[in-house]
């Protein structure tokens, strides 16, 4: 079976908080290179990582990661 892609919004919540990916990686305790990978589905996260990103932005894990391509926010 073909790994599945895993759709995220951690470049959307970072711009809507204005965080930069270096200082998201240094509250997360990844290299910043981890969260580039991470927006443009290069690198599925862990759920550990996946629950820690999630606690950071205070939303549901399922606000951020997803199986299907999130909506248009417009």
């Amino acid at each position: 079976m073909a790994e599945e892609r895993i759709h995220n919004r951690i470049a959307v919540l970072r711009a809507d908080r204005k965080v930069s990916r270096r200082e998201l990686a240094e509250a997360l305790g990844v290299h910043y290179q981890t969260i580039g990978y991470l927006e443009r589905g290069e690198y599925a996260p862990s759920l550990a990582l996946a629950l820690r990103i999630a606690h950071y932005f205070d939303v549901p894990v399922e606000k951020v990661f997803s199986l299907t391509e999130f909506p248009p926010l417009i």
